[in-house]
């Protein structure tokens, strides 16, 4: 048998491994939120869960694309351009009853208005639930939405990451009410717009706000190209 074709045995026994997806987004209300799935399967039916699953070797070309293709087929959302980055990996042996289950959870932030959600495979139903008053989770979840927006919380102080939870064209006053969601606090706006005005990586446009009862506010964009320039010449983002 030549080498291409030989077939290789272990004879340790190993864990299964799959993929979790966090995936926030904000709404209208200004609520952060978290994209939950309703279990179909035997194991927690009915139960509302992180959208995961196995990672296929016939299917999967890396981690990030197991994770991509299980959010696509349990949610409807096509991830393609959405932000997804790495969280953790939890492998206790008896996180999940069925098996020894290794999870690599990967974390997504979304404008969530651009997204129709449909539920599919293992999932009955698939909606969206503000962080505070979330259901009672399968598996150890729990401990995963804990984890995912710690993280969040922390890294939007250092990089854009916020961004994505956003339109594309926003007020000054929506990029400081999403930063007051996300960390749970409020900010002073005069030292919070100075910062802005500071790091210069936002485009002013020639729009305003349409279809408000209020005095309707000047729009901008986030200058993505800028800021990875900045960035390699040592700029630091810091909110």
């Amino acid at each position: 048998m030549s080498t291409s074709t030989k077939e290789y045995c272990y004879k340790y026994p190993r864990s299964a491994l799959a993929v979790d997806c966090l995936v926030f987004g904000l709404d209208e209300d200004n609520s952060l939120k978290l994209l939950l799935i309703q279990r179909s399967q035997k194991t927690f039916k009915g139960k509302w869960a992180l959208p995961g699953g196995f990672v296929q070797l016939d299917k999967d070309a890396s981690l990030e694309a197991a994770a991509r293709r299980v959010l696509r087929k349990e949610t409807g959302i096509d991830s393609k351009g959405v932000f997804l980055e790495q969280l953790y990996t939890f492998g206790s042996e008896k996180r999940d009853p069925r098996e020894w289950t290794t999870s690599v959870i990967y974390y997504a932030l979304i404008n969530l208005n651009e997204y129709k959600l449909k539920a599919s495979t293992d999932a009955s139903d698939v909606q969206w639930f503000v962080i505070d008053n979330l259901p009672s989770l399968a598996f150890d979840h729990t401990e995963i939405v804990e984890m995912g927006i710690n993280r969040i919380r922390g890294k939007v102080r250092y990089q854009p990451i916020g961004f994505e939870l956003l339109p594309k064209k926003f007020t000054l006053g929506q990029l400081q009410t999403l930063y007051e969601t996300i960390l749970n606090e409020k900010l002073d706006r005069r030292n919070f717009f100075r910062k802005l005005r500071k790091m210069d990586i936002f485009i002013e446009l020639e729009e305003f706000q349409e279809g408000v009862s209020h005095r309707p506010a000047k729009l901008y964009q986030f200058d993505e190209q800028k800021y990875k320039q900045l960035k390699k010449k040592g700029f630091n983002f810091e909110i």
